[in-house]
């Protein structure tokens, strides 16, 4: 019998199920074993409501059953939404997501990567844009749309499909002057690719086009002027937009409208991303969709392999495009 003031043991479930403690821990750790032991051992973790003891588990396997997410910040849906599944992720599979948002910052990102690994999680999912990140050599570590190492595999979205498939759309929805708009990092990151698409597309179906990429930092007012500048008479230079995320996306709709354009019926735009308003579910504009809870399935996946070294150095998934009424369905 139980001390009711104290949480059952194993030894307390072997005794309840009549079975011995090395069954038990068989059950316990997802080890196979005889279909009515292990129903007798499930009862009786239900009946006393067993916990198993991560801290000595981890002990005893040499592992904290902890992983670490780096992102630049959970604001951003994007990076809220992906940080949600990576950790549904962790859970079903018996771990837990330390999370550690960067501020994009990255002083910051060094000094929670530091901590990470001094508090020894068994691996690391990144999402960086440091080229000077400094990460230990044995450290398990996946990427999120950025290559980091060339031991480290990373995972990303078909970027450059989805460019090409934005253009497509807009094509078939009529277009024939597109504009490109982006803002990012200066470092090589596979988000980058979505220009390259959109250009690729641009010269193969013979649309005239233009683009306006520029570097994080850079005030969104470029962005305003350069709207303004392209309006004469009270008509847009251009009948189509492609934006390189759904953020900037609904802040150029918006100065459209102010500047009195349309969207759709002046100008359609497509973002990219795939976000949905909270409240309503509906997308923020018609959209190139990431497949995120695919993305943090990979790389979970990833992060928890044996042989996570010798993975693919790019898991490239594919995107789709929704509808979010600022196209001319």
């Amino acid at each position: 019998m139980t001390n009711k003031n104290s949480a059952p043991t194993m030894k307390d479930v072997a005794k309840e199920a009549g079975v011995a403690l090395g069954t038990v821990s068989k059950v316990v750790n997802g080890i196979p074993v005889g279909k009515e032991y292990q129903k007798k051992v499930e009862a009786a973790i239900e009946k006393l409501d067993y916990r198993v003891n991560s801290y000595a588990k981890g002990l005893k396997a040499n592992r904290t059953y902890t992983i670490a997410f780096l992102v630049p910040d959970t604001i951003n849906p994007f990076f809220g939404t992906l940080a949600f599944y990576v950790n549904r992720e962790l859970a079903k599979n018996g771990y837990r997501m330390l999370l550690c948002s960067t501020q994009a910052s990255p002083e910051m990102e060094q000094s929670l990567l530091d901590m990470a690994q001094q508090n020894r999680v068994d691996g690391i999912i990144c999402l960086s844009y440091n080229e000077n990140l400094q990460i230990k050599e044995d450290t398990r570590l996946v990427t999120i749309d950025r290559h980091l190492s060339v031991l480290a595999p990373c995972v990303a979205s078909d970027n450059l499909a989805g460019g090409q498939l934005a253009v497509r759309k807009l094509a078939e929805l009529g277009c024939r002057r597109l504009l490109h708009l982006s803002i990012g990092s200066v470092l090589p990151n596979e988000a980058a690719k979505r220009r390259d698409g959109f250009l690729s597309a641009c010269v193969s179906l013979n649309l005239d086009y233009d683009m306006l990429c520029l570097t994080d930092g850079t005030p969104y007012s470029i962005f305003y002027d350069y709207l303004k500048e392209h309006i004469r008479d009270g008509r847009f230079s251009f009948d189509g937009i492609f934006c390189g995320t759904d953020h900037l996306a609904v802040q150029i709709i918006k100065s459209l409208e102010e500047l009195g354009i349309r969207v759709p019926k002046d100008v359609q735009v497509i973002g990219f991303d795939g976000m949905r308003d909270y409240a309503t579910g509906q997308y923020l504009c018609s959209t190139i969709v990431q497949p995120i809870e695919q993305i943090a399935q990979a790389s979970v996946e990833l992060v928890l392999s044996q042989n996570v070294s010798q993975a693919p150095s790019l898991v490239c998934l594919p995107v789709t495009y929704a509808n979010g009424g600022t196209t001319r369905e």
